[in-house]
């Protein structure tokens, strides 16, 4: 079975590129940005990525709200490490899902990958899952985190913002694709 998985990942088959189509990309100027926001999200994927790199002041989460929602209708949950301690936690009635992690050295940004799982469908809570991590000058990271916004309309419109209110710094950037579905 092993031969059969390794033959098939070295034969040099490239994966699908055209499931995944851009939507938006957002590169944060100079002074900062206290909010990224992707808005008029197209209905027409089965679901979201975000990919992002961001730098604060503080390393503390990133926060992810749908629709300018700012009911406490989110839950969260985190597991993170940094090669000497993990940690975990979370909480039921939030006001924002986590999205990710920051950065706070000058020369290093976190790295972010967020999915939001069916975005567009009305019968159901979106669920969000987040890896991230970065190095902070030799004080290392990951984190993975999940949650759910507890509302069932389609999400338009994602805000992603530092959750202690700090400003996310220049050069930080985030880019939305729209995942296709079968």
């Amino acid at each position: 079975m092993l031969n059969i998985i390794a033959g098939t990942l070295s034969s040099g088959v490239a994966p699908v590129t055209s499931s995944y189509e851009s939507i938006a990309t957002v590169t944060v100027g100079a002074g900062g940005s206290s909010t990224i926001t992707f808005s008029s999200i197209p209905s027409t994927y089965t679901h979201l990525q975000i990919r992002g790199i961001a730098r604060t002041a503080t390393n503390v989460s990133l926060g992810l709200r749908f629709n300018s929602d700012t009911a406490s209708n989110y839950s969260r949950h985190y597991l993170n490490g940094n090669g000497a301690s993990a940690g975990a936690g979370g909480g039921a009635s939030s006001t924002s899902a986590y999205a990710g992690t920051t950065a706070t050295a000058t020369s290093a940004f976190g790295a972010n990958v967020i999915d939001v799982l069916d975005y567009k469908d009305t019968n159901k809570y979106k669920t969000i899952r987040a890896l991230s991590g970065g190095d902070n000058n030799g004080s290392g990271f990951v984190q993975f985190m999940s949650g759910n916004w507890r509302n069932t309309n389609a999400v338009s419109s994602i805000d992603i913002f530092q959750v202690d209110g700090d400003t996310i710094t220049q050069y930080s950037s985030f880019a939305l694709y729209g995942i296709k579905g079968v």
